[in-house]
């Protein structure tokens, strides 16, 4: 994709589409046409959304997805022939499975707020073969409810640990200065995303934020 490209935008569990708003905004700044794949989040699991999930990836190049969204972008692409889908950026996605999610049904009164998701979120995610090139770019600043529920033992965005983002047959990985939800409002993750989506990589070094994205 090494100008634009047609991408499909998923936000994650408790969110709305309009959470992708400000990295719809970035991608079309530079030169990408974008379309947001809104669903009902806890409410509807992979059973439901990944079936109305399909014929929008016939029709896009690539996909960038934040959280439960990127589980459910795999999911989907695993179960139906999408040659034109040729890269997926994933943010802050426990693709192999949540230990958040986990310690969330221990707790009789949380228990319920992953709704159908649960299962997925938990499960996580086969190692990718695809023909897709999958990028994951994982979130470090660890503010978030998640450390309420799981024991990060290494770097976390707060509700994601990094090893929960990598998953094996990833085409790259990166992590940078954001929390969970943080990594929608991130100017680090927008351009790494847009480097991913134009070359099949991340900026080896990162890029300078110095200006400071919300938390």
């Amino acid at each position: 994709m090494a100008g634009g490209g047609r991408v499909l935008l998923l936000h994650g569990l408790w969110m709305p589409g309009l959470s992708m708003g400000w990295m719809a905004g970035w991608l079309r700044r530079e030169g990408f046409v974008t379309e947001v794949f809104a669903y009902p989040g806890a409410l509807a699991g992979p059973g439901t959304v990944v079936p109305a999930l399909l014929p929008r990836l016939a029709r896009v190049d690539a996909v960038v997805a934040h959280s439960l969204g990127g589980l459910m972008a795999l999911e989907a692409l695993r179960q139906g022939d999408f040659p034109g889908v040729r890269r997926v950026v994933c943010l802050g996605s426990p693709l192999r499975g949540s230990d958040a999610a986990r310690g969330l049904r221990t707790h009789r009164a949380t228990a319920w707020t992953l709704g159908r998701a649960g299962t997925l979120l938990r499960r996580g995610c086969a190692p990718w073969t695809g023909p897709a090139e999958v990028g994951m770019v994982a979130g470090t600043r660890a503010l978030g409810f998640g450390r309420w529920f799981a024991r990060f033992d290494g770097p976390s965005d707060g509700t994601v640990a990094v090893a929960e983002t990598r998953l094996d047959g990833l085409a790259d990985h990166c992590c940078v200065d954001a929390s969970h939800s943080g990594l929608l409002l991130s100017r680090q993750a927008a351009r790494q995303s847009v480097s991913f989506l134009r070359e099949g990589r991340f900026e080896a070094h990162g890029v300078d934020d110095s200006g400071g994205d919300p938390p």
